[in-house]
């Protein structure tokens, strides 16, 4: 995943930290005219990211004021939620008080009206689905569970106009156009890897990413958890992991780890926000972090020096061991405890110094380790090189050079049973250089620039590959060069809503040329949220306020 014949490939609140823009592409600023004109007509309904299923435009709209009021079911808690979080993006732009109050309540059902609803309509849009009908005096959003009506709360941000991020009171007015937008996922799986192992990065940076990630609908965090720079979770069991294993980092800094408790408020944070958090702990490679904590992982039963280096493939836990299982048992046990969501992801990814006969034998070892816990696995593609348990998920990693036995042995898998969640390296690593030009990043597998990065259909990506088998898309954000929140938003941005709408929106929506148009209007979006991003010439950018 991050190496390729011997080449080394080198998120907490919505109040996103400053950072500083840059820019590739000037245009001249638009008149006093132009922008108060901006300020009057609302977005086009569904003019959003990622698209909508469908939409149906018309009426005057709806207006947030003064006297708006967001409406919730007496006694629902969730509604209450998803409407206390409304209120919080609201509340500091347009300085109103928009109190959440019951839609029971004797003073006309005006206002935002938030509904979970079982009835057929909703239903049929599934678990993630919603409905947005806006019309004069009332804005109503509709879903059968509370993760479908958060989706539709950031549909509704996306409406507004884009000074609705700002944390201080902002000019209006805050109009949404009228109509009614329907909408739910092409794909159940929708989501971003961020490696916290290469660099650490404390929790309020991942509660940062966690929103960005939810602002554009998806729904799985993959966290990087352990690698050979680093390991990042405290392990009761084994507690040399994180104190020591955690210590450091590439280029030799601090590191750091998360507490149980910490680890606890990320998954929370996430659950809050509609994702579900996936822990990875990459083995029986990439394990330098944790053979140096504790020796007896080693065959010769010598602990190595930590590493704070880039290549990676020299490090293999002892696949002869009985104490290498004792270990994962361990660490499995207590990350799946900590952990809701219904995958622990295992790595398994160039393990060039594990032979292929002890990958397999580990493979048929850990599998059940997992599984016996109570939680899927998830690994790397390389699990089609063993035999997948039922229901495994396969993370698919290649890209164009890949070989097409290796290509095919996935294929197979997917037609024995195996799903596939595809990561295709010169399309979704938010961590590869733009360009010749870029200055963070690796290029191991070419450039991806933002077109490159969107044009592509995951249902016909792997060809031979039953339909069924694709259970959607990641983003991986590797760092090897990252080390700070605005790298890490001018590596995924643009390039995230690109991926997040690949797994949102129907394939019949995919059109490069109107997307990088609604792309281009995210950006006073980002500038109002704080945010750095990369500048394509290949995007018709409006000129930035920050």
């Amino acid at each position: 995943m991050r190496q390729h014949h011997g080449t080394a490939c080198v998120l907490g609140s919505l109040l996103l930290l400053a950072a500083a823009g840059t820019s590739s592409s000037a245009t001249a600023p638009r008149s006093a005219s132009g922008a108060a004109a901006d300020r009057a007509a609302p977005v086009p309904l569904g003019r959003i990211v990622p698209a909508p299923l469908a939409v149906d435009p018309g009426g005057p709209g709806f207006e947030i004021t003064a006297k708006t009021r967001i409406r919730v079911g007496s006694g629902n808690a969730e509604e209450r939620r998803v409407g206390e979080y409304l209120a919080g993006i609201l509340r500091p732009s347009t300085g109103y008080r928009l109190p959440v109050t019951d839609r029971e309540g004797g003073d006309g059902g005006d206002g935002i009206r938030l509904r979970i609803s079982a009835e057929p309509a909703n239903k049929a849009l599934g678990d993630e689905g919603y409905r947005v009908i806006s019309a004069r005096g009332s804005l109503t959003i509709t879903s059968w569970t509370a993760t479908g009506l958060f989706h539709g709360v950031q549909t509704v941000r996306q409406q507004l106009p884009a000074a609705v991020e700002r944390r201080t009171p902002q000019r209006g007015p805050w109009r949404v156009a009228g109509g009614t937008i329907k909408d739910k996922p092409r794909y159940a799986y929708r989501g971003s890897m961020l490696d916290v192992s290469r660099h650490f990065f404390p929790v309020e940076h991942v509660k940062r990413y966690i929103d960005q990630l939810a602002l554009y609908k998806m729904n799985k965090l993959h966290l990087h958890l352990s690698d050979d720079q680093g390991w990042r979770i405290a392990i009761d069991s084994w507690p040399r992991l994180a104190t020591y294993g955690g210590s450091t980092q590439v280029g030799g800094g601090p590191g750091g780890y998360y507490t149980k408790d910490q680890y606890k408020d990320i998954v929370a944070h996430a659950a809050a926000r509609g994702l579900q958090v996936i822990p990875e702990i990459d083995m029986p490679s990439h394990t330098n972090a944790a053979l140096a904590s504790y020796a007896e992982l080693n065959c010769d039963g010598v602990a190595p020096p930590l590493y704070t280096g880039i290549e990676v493939g020299f490090s293999s836990l002892c696949v002869a061991k009985d104490v290498t299982y004792e270990f994962v048992d361990d660490v499995v046990r207590e990350l799946a405890a900590l952990t809701p969501g219904g995958q622990v992801h295992i790595g398994g990814d160039e393990a060039h110094s594990t032979s292929h006969e002890d990958f397999v034998t580990f493979m048929d070892k850990v599998q059940p380790i997992v599984t016996k816990h109570g939680k899927g696995v998830m690994a790397w593609h390389q699990l089609t090189e063993t035999t997948p348990v039922p229901g495994a998920v396969a993370q698919y990693w290649g890209y164009d050079r890949t070989g097409q036995a290796e290509r095919d042995r996935v294929v197979n898998a997917a037609r024995n049973g195996t799903k596939l969640v595809l990561s295709p390296a010169d399309r979704s690593y938010l961590d590869h250089k733009y360009d010749k030009d870029t200055k963070l990043g690796l290029s191991w597998a070419g450039y991806v620039e933002v077109q490159r990065a969107y044009d592509w259909d995951p249902g016909t990506y792997l060809q031979g590959a039953p339909a069924d088998a694709i259970l959607g898309v990641e983003a991986p954000l590797w760092t090897e060069t990252l080390s700070t929140p605005a790298q890490l938003d001018y590596m995924a941005f643009p390039r995230l809503p690109g991926i997040a709408e690949l797994g949102w929106s129907p394939a019949a929506t995919h059109d490069w040329g109107k997307y990088r148009t609604r792309l281009a209007e995210q950006a006073p979006r980002w500038d109002a949220l704080g945010m750095d991003y990369y500048r394509s010439p290949q995007v018709p950018w409006p000129p930035s306020r920050r």
